[in-house]
């Protein structure tokens, strides 16, 4: 690193805000509490955040209760400009938010780039979903009246985002709350809190009524947000995070009856049968695998070929990973960069090992560098056994398993043989067996010759355990509005 990329780190760094973020004003945590961020590249710490108590969480509440029915009358028009101004404020500041994300989270400053465009997305989309809001009039089929349905904001909601897509994951939620006239909190994973911050400051500058949003960084989630689910005045939850948290906290919202959306674990198959353009299949699949290092919801972890071209494609995709420089993620060379924490890196290492030890063949990579940093190099297994792990679990990072398969209906069957149903990835060239395939995948999303499915113009989300509601597309502010059936003469 030269010294002008360092100096530019450390003003970055010194330009974020480091306190809480409650109802537009930064305070301290009651308690004077703070909590280090650190780089994933090298363990040392960036700097230090506000520690928000169950205290804070409260005065949070507090603020958006008393603004959301002011928010609520703000006309659909202004919330959607309001949105649009922070679309212009996240492309203008692109490099730094970019740069914020791979010093906290570690990905590759091209992974980091191509978030805030997506993450930015929210906005601009939403800004003009706040005035498509429609309900519906229409005579009582039986005569005696008439039917009004109008749709109104929720109420405050509370947004628990985890640190894999610092930007997007806050965006696509606080996007269709504000666009519906809701208040919301979020409470951003501990790793990566700095770019919450920064941007909860953007949101302020671009026009937002004081109290409509807050933001809590803090080490004690459960303790922060526990209060906050039983409290009356919440009336809804989104989360993004594993299955087993999301259970917990769908259990937990289930005193006050919140409407809740949950966005939660993944096991995508990558199905390549033998019509499919293997060399299209081969740059697909590095998309959909080393997209943010392998640590995405949606990264494929199961990769399902028909043994016909199984041989082929191993040897092209390897010589693809081979590719993938590891390094900080804010030099120009690196194309992967850390995993987030040592306990990522080591989970990533029982998974291959796990498998490696059942019998699978290590064709690339399977070997943690020495420090400093949480990195793993990209890693090809081939032979997987039915009963390796890898198999059954999200592994999160880069990590290629390949498994093959005979019939169409074996590669349906091995696709569908998980608990998880959030994305899954097809590549053939027959229209009629892509979307037969496309059909009896038990995924909510199914990629078709494409290793990238988000697009905020369109619902992600997920079924069986990988959970339930839609965030994007015109579905997506759906989840922040409640139904109301006016009854007239």
């Amino acid at each position: 690193m030269t010294e002008e990329q360092s100096r530019r780190e450390r003003e970055l760094i010194a330009s974020v805000p480091t306190r809480l973020w409650v109802g537009g004003e930064q305070v301290d945590a009651e308690n004077g509490a703070t909590f280090e961020v650190r780089d994933p590249s090298t363990g040392e710490v960036l700097t230090s955040v506000s520690d928000a108590s169950p205290a804070d969480a409260a005065r949070a509440l507090d603020a958006a209760v008393a603004a959301q029915k002011g928010w609520a009358a703000t006309p659909a028009r202004e919330r959607g400009e309001i949105l649009r101004a922070v679309f212009e404020s996240i492309s203008a500041h692109a490099d730094d938010i970019a740069l914020l994300m791979t010093l906290e989270m570690g990905k590759a400053l091209a992974e980091s780039k191509a978030e805030v465009k997506y993450g930015g997305e929210f906005f601009r989309w939403f800004s003009e979903e706040a005035v498509r809001i429609a309900g519906r009039y229409t005579p009582a089929p039986a005569g005696n009246g008439r039917i009004l349905v109008t749709k109104q904001p929720v109420g405050p909601v509370l947004a628990i985002t985890p640190w894999n897509f610092p930007l997007a994951m806050g965006t696509r939620k606080i996007g269709p709350a504000l666009a519906a006239g809701c208040t919301i909190l979020v409470k951003p994973a501990s790793e990566t809190p700095l770019t919450m911050l920064y941007l909860a400051k953007l949101i302020q500058d671009a026009g937002l009524p004081t109290g409509v949003l807050s933001v809590l960084p803090t080490s004690k989630s459960s303790a922060v947000t526990g209060p906050l689910l039983e409290d009356p005045r919440l009336r809804k939850l989104t989360f993004t995070g594993s299955t087993e948290v999301g259970r917990m906290l769908v259990e937990k919202s289930s005193t006050n009856l919140l409407r809740t959306s949950m966005e939660l674990g993944g096991n995508a198959p990558f199905v390549v049968f033998d019509d499919a353009d293997l060399d299209a299949a081969v740059e697909g699949a590095m998309l959909a695998k080393m997209r943010n290092g392998g640590e995405a919801c949606t990264a494929a972890n199961r990769f399902h070929v028909q043994n016909s071209v199984r041989e082929e494609f191993v040897a092209k995709v390897t010589e693809k990973m081979k590719e993938m420089t590891v390094g900080r993620g804010s030099d120009p060379d690196t194309k992967l960069g850390p995993l987030i924490n040592s306990d990522q890196r080591d989970t990533v290492a029982e998974l291959v090992d796990d498998a490696a030890a059942k019998g699978a063949t290590v064709a690339l990579g399977g070997t943690a560098p020495d420090g400093p940093g949480w990195f793993y190099p990209a890693t090809v297994l081939t032979d997987v056994p039915d009963d390796a792990r890898i198999l059954a679990e999200e592994v999160f990072g880069p990590v290629l398993a390949v498994r093959g398969f005979e019939t169409e209906d074996d590669g349906i069957a091995a696709a569908n043989d998980t608990e998880f149903g959030l994305a899954s990835y097809i590549y053939t060239e027959s229209l009629d067996r892509a979307l037969r395939v496309a059909e009896a995948v038990e995924t909510g999303m199914v990629g078709v010759n494409r290793g990238v499915i988000s697009d905020a113009a369109a619902p992600f989300g997920g079924i069986k355990a990988s959970g339930f509601g839609r965030e994007g597309g015109s579905e997506g502010i759906e989840e922040y509005l409640e139904t109301k059936y006016i009854a007239l003469p």
